[in-house]
Formats: structure tokens, sequence, C-alpha cells
């Protein structure tokens, strides 16, 4: 199996272009480079940056921000896999946050906001799929009309409702707080005496262990993704309405339903990440860009770069999220005297960049194509 896998990605690297090998060969050498001087001179900048790279408070942020980020791509994948390209995802991400801290502290109920933010997004993508699959309306159009939508309609009800496009801080009874995994640390500690303690020691099981439950939601909802998409039958009927929507309406499957449901499913998988986005700090932020902060967009760059498959957007998504994470840290301790504005740029460029150097997306045939079925015409 090693070699198998071993074998493909030797395959992949010799496909590339030249420039794209001499460059992922640096990326290496660079990194690799970094490890030697961080081991071997940890008082140095770069063993200070190794610290940052490898703690436990940059892998704990890590998997925080690639909550949203992550469901919204797998969204994206169920529908553009469908045949429907919805680049409203940050649109659904910044109704779903906003609704979820009302919701939450209307009920005081952490879970209703969970679910209220989960049934703005719905709504929202479910009037996205109607415009487009119904009326076919222009899919790239329609999904910049529903970031423009919400990104208006949110800080608008926040300023109707609370005097400001900022909400104050939620109260509950129950938090999104850290949770362990008590379970399996007293687990492998009743086994193994000592390893529970010693493995939750180490940075990444240490902030594993002690994540949000959306963090554990997060990566079950890929797995289960991946599964539906490769190996049920309506996988198989959400691919085939991306690619030979004619073929699978000659299989008496209605496509239009099949793309239906494929877009409502991207904006509860978007609902869940937004109310993951915003009740993880108990408020909703709508000034400027919003909290969302381009969260939406980085999500489709995702999927695109993790070829879409779920656990390559995953990967991908983990990528951007650990460079937003690195940065933050970088402004908070000052190891290097750039400018913070300039520091903030790191996650935007390295998108430009991986998509600029390292795409190879292959787009299902008919993505972004409306369909007549044989019971329209």
């Amino acid at each position: 199996m090693s070699e198998t896998v071993v074998g493909r990605l030797l395959d992949s690297f010799r496909e590339r272009s030249r420039f794209q090998q001499a460059a992922v060969s640096f990326v290496l050498l660079a990194l690799t480079a970094l490890v030697v001087a961080g081991v071997a001179f940890p008082d140095s900048k770069a063993g200070a940056l190794l610290g940052v790279l490898l703690s436990e408070s940059t892998l704990a942020s890590t998997l925080r921000l690639s909550v949203p980020i992550a469901l919204a791509a797998v969204g994206g994948i169920f529908a553009e896999k469908a045949g429907v390209i919805n680049i409203g995802l940050e649109g659904l991400l910044i109704i779903s946050a906003f609704t979820a801290v009302w919701a939450t502290g209307a009920t005081g109920s952490l879970w209703m906001g969970v679910f209220g933010g989960v049934l703005a997004s719905t709504l929202l993508a479910a009037l996205f799929a109607v415009v487009c699959i119904k009326f076919r309306a222009d899919q790239i159009i329609a999904g910049l009309a529903v970031w423009l939508i919400a990104l208006g309609l949110a800080p608008f009800a926040s300023s109707v409702i609370y005097g400001s496009t900022n909400t104050p801080t939620v109260k509950t009874p129950q938090t999104v707080t850290q949770m362990g995994i008590p379970v399996l640390s007293d687990a492998l500690t009743a086994t193994i005496p000592g390893l529970g303690t010693s493995l939750a020691g180490l940075p990444f099981l240490g902030a594993l262990f002690d994540a949000s439950p959306f963090v554990y939601l997060m990566f079950l909802v890929v797995a289960l993704s991946w599964y539906v998409l490769n190996r049920t039958t309506f996988g198989r009927w959400v691919r085939a309405s991306g690619e030979n929507p004619k073929a699978l309406d000659t299989a008496g499957v209605n496509v239009h339903r099949v793309r239906y449901a494929a877009v409502i499913l991207s904006g509860v998988l978007s609902g869940i990440g937004g109310a993951a986005l915003s009740l993880s700090l108990g408020q909703f932020t709508g000034s400027g860009p919003t909290m969302v902060n381009g969260k939406g967009f980085i999500a489709i760059v995702a999927f695109l770069f993790g070829n879409y498959n779920p656990i390559g957007a995953l990967l991908s998504t983990m990528l951007f999220a650990g460079l937003d994470a690195v940065q933050l840290t970088l402004q908070a301790l000052d190891v290097f005297q750039v400018p913070r504005p300039l520091v903030r740029t790191i996650p935007y460029i390295t998108v430009i960049v991986v998509l600029a150097l390292f795409g190879r997306t292959r787009v299902p045939e008919a993505s972004g194509e409306h369909y007549d079925s044989g019971e329209d015409r």
C-alpha cells in the first residue's frame, strides 16, 4: 500500500512542469533547512519560528480556524460535483454566523443557536438553488448575489437588533469552550499506564484532545462525505449530475432533484461552519468584510486545490488555516521585525502562489451548465 502511494506521488511529481518541480523542490529544501537550523540553533530566529510552527497554541488555532473553511469547502464539493457552481459560500458563512449568535442569545441554548445558523444558511442556499436550477440564472452572478445579500443583511440586522454591526457577547449556561477527550485519554492510560498523559503532552495530540466539539464534527463530516461521494448511490448520482446529466436522466434519476439536494447540503454544512466560527468567540463581528473575512473564498480554493476530494480539501484547509494561525502568533510574539499588515497577508499570498504553481484541478464536465430534463421539455 505504501509503495503504491509513494509511486503515485512520484508520478504526480514527474507530470508537473519543470518550473513546478523546481518550486516544489525549493519549498521542500526551505522547510528542511528551517527544521535543521531550528533544531541546531534553538535560540536563533529559525528556532523561534520552528517553535511557533510546532507550538500547541498554533496547532490548536489551526484546528479551530479550519472548521468553517473545511465545512464550507466540503459543501462546495457536493454542489459543484452535482454541476452547480456555488461561489456564495462566503455569504452562507456570514448569514449563519450572525443567526447563530442571535438565536443563541434569544433562546439561551448553544445548540439552538447552531440550529438557527444552519437553518438560515440552508434557506439562503435553497433560494440560490431555485434561482439557478429552476430559473436558469447565471450561477456566478447568483453566487455573488448571495454573498452581497448576506454581507449587507447580517450587519444591518445586527444594527437593528443590537444597535451596532458587532453583537454583544452571548451568555449561555453552556459554551463552546475546549472539551477534551477524557474517555480516550483514560482508556489509553488504563491500557498502558502513563501513555494517555504522555500522548496528550505532545503538541498535536494535546491540541486535538482539547479541541472543541466542532473540530471533531469537522473530521466526522469529511470522512462521511468521502464515503458518501465514493461509496453510495447518492454519491454516484451527484457525480453523474456534474459529469453527464443526460445519462443520469436516461437512467430515470431526476437531475434537478439531485442538484437541489447537493446545493442544500452545501447550505447545511456551511451553516455549521458559520455557527462554529461565531459561537467559538461568542459574538458576531459585522464591520468591514465581517468576521468571516474571506473564509468562504478560501474554502473554494481549498476544494479546488484538493481536486474535489473532501480529504484533499481538509488538508488544503489545514495548510491555509495553519498559515493564518502562524501569522497570528507571529504578530503576538513579534518574532520578526516585519510590519503587522504585511504579516497578515501571508495566508492570502500563499493561496495565490499555491494555485498558480500547484493547481491541477479537473472540473466536472457539466459544472455550471443548465440541464433541461425530459419533464421540463
